[in-house]
């Protein structure tokens, strides 16, 4: 743990430094370096295109360029034709982009030695965040309060990461609500240090990122910590992938395309770079061998760049780069296509978009933040808000702004009973559900029977409080003053500050 300034709130995070607070836009490297031979269940197209970005942006501007496209396509066909035969199979294809995603040195993957991540917020997204701070907190302080704010990551890692960090410690400068610590470390949860803070903000956090893999001892009493230090009367608030934490994909049941059975032994699971492989082999393949050739893999490596470089710049920002990758794969078998109304799907295939195979895998965790993730819309998809809660002063400024809406990465939550729940929640806003569009409703094939998404909620835990907001992916959320504005009020309702009703949105 280090301190910026003189301020004690801790932003957690699985990353590591000295001096400036940093992260990158990469994903789901596990803790001490190990990278995985395959990736991560959940969430494997979200690990592939991350690794990918890492791995193509050689110069670490943030963007790919067609050279460093090209520059890729060229080693991973080098590396596949080991026989120097002038051709390659899909099974070489696989092992050469695998091994450049699960296995690029440090200095090529912007990971530090010890599997954390080190990256600056841009000043353009500071200065933008800092114009849009409220002056002032909702309610008057009890207390000199004090944040710990944790960023540790053991999937998937959020480019917006090192702007939250600051974010958090600029509002609590500005409306003196409470001073800052940000942490990298998850044994900074521990009940010496917890002693200290009134509330632990839990910034993109991701997979099992307090467990110590050498360690289930350490694991446990971490764990153990975090739970009594809410429950014992603190606070806990999470943004976004607080709730991409803590759980595992397991056998789905093909009876309806929603519940799921508990997990079965199943084939391992394929390679990281098996699926871009045989998109490949699929598309560039001219000559019908089954293989691809020099001149086959230059010329998809520039269809492919010209596919995702809509805007005819030379260059791919990280921010879109997921969502111009996921174009290059093939649409889910059944998607309903219509741009209004769901359609029938066909016959429900796991891993297909939607579809609920998620399981909890610490459900005192999953509980106590409100739900744990199933799928999303991409970034950007325009979001409708709905103000469950118009009377909660969580929720006071959305008034002025309504309607209220905004463009993010969008997550739906699993509907299993250890998830998102009304009878578990008081749910201040949520998408407002009839106003989006047909066309995205249908992207997600299994969605929800009662079109329930929320967005932001509160809850009692213990004697302790917990306010989680689903948004935040994009760095352009920490510039909207009325979301950062929601924010305080949460983390004020969390620390005791602000009364707010909490009880559950539904009643048994």
């Amino acid at each position: 743990m280090f301190s910026r300034s003189c301020r004690t709130l801790i932003v957690v995070g699985r990353v590591v430094g000295t001096g400036a607070i940093a992260f990158a836009t990469l994903s789901a490297q596990p803790i001490q370096g190990q990278a995985p031979a395959s990736a991560p269940a959940g969430r494997g197209g979200a690990f592939v295109s991350a690794r990918l970005l890492s791995a193509v942006d050689t110069d670490k501007d943030g963007a790919i360029s067609r050279a460093e496209w090209n520059v890729a396509f060229t080693s991973w066909f080098a590396a596949a034709d080991t026989a120097k035969v002038g051709s390659v199979t899909q099974e070489q294809v696989t092992t050469a982009i695998t091994a450049a995603l699960t296995a690029a040195p440090p200095s090529a993957s912007g990971f530090a030695a010890n599997g954390r991540v080190r990256r600056q917020a841009k000043e353009t997204d500071v200065t933008s965040m800092q114009a849009a701070l409220p002056s002032s907190a909702p309610a008057k302080p009890k207390a000199a309060r004090k944040v710990l704010v944790l960023s540790v990551c053991s999937g998937f890692v959020h480019a917006c990461i090192p702007l939250v960090d600051r974010t958090v410690e600029e509002l609590g400068a500005k409306t003196k609500a409470w001073t800052t610590t940000i942490s990298y470390d998850p044994a900074d949860i521990n009940p010496t240090n917890l002693a200290k803070f009134d509330l632990v903000f839990l910034n993109n956090t991701t997979g099992a990122f307090l467990d110590d893999p050498n360690d289930p001892a350490a694991t446990a009493a971490r764990k153990a910590a975090l739970l009594a230090f809410v429950r014992g009367g603190k606070g806990l608030v999470g943004v976004h992938a607080a709730a991409d934490s803590y759980h595992q994909n397991q056998s789905a049941n093909p009876g309806d395309g929603r519940a799921a059975m508990p997990a079965a032994p199943t084939a391992p699971p394929a390679p990281a770079g098996a699926p871009l492989a045989a998109q490949m082999i699929a598309q560039g393949d001219k000559t019908g061998d089954a293989k691809l050739d020099a001149a086959e893999m230059s010329a998809l490596a520039d269809v492919w760049f010209d596919k995702m470089d809509s805007e005819k710049t030379g260059k791919i920002a990280s921010a879109a780069f997921a969502g111009r990758y996921a174009t290059l794969m093939p649409p889910a078998p059944g998607r309903a296509a219509a741009a209004s109304g769901r359609g029938a799907p066909a016959a429900p295939t796991q891993g297909r978009p939607g579809r609920d195979t998620q399981m909890a895998t610490w459900p005192d965790f999953n509980r106590m933040i409100g739900g744990y993730f199933k799928w999303h819309w991409n970034d950007p998809t325009h979001i409708e808000y709905k103000i469950d809660d118009p009377k909660s002063p969580l929720t006071k400024m959305f008034a002025d702004a309504m309607p209220f809406s905004l463009d993010d990465e969008t997550y739906t939550f699993s509907v299993n009973a250890d998830s998102y729940s009304r009878n578990n929640l008081h749910v201040l806003t949520s998408v407002d559900f009839a106003k989006m569009s047909g066309t995205e409703k249908a992207k997600q094939d299994f969605p929800r029977e009662d079109d329930d998404y929320g967005l932001s909620w509160i809850r009692r835990e213990g004697k302790g409080r917990v306010f989680y907001e689903a948004h935040g992916h994009n760095e352009k959320i920490y510039a909207i003053k009325t979301m950062l504005e929601h924010i305080v009020a949460g983390m004020q309702y969390a620390m005791g500050d602000l009364a707010a009703d909490d009880s559950p949105s539904q009643k048994r």
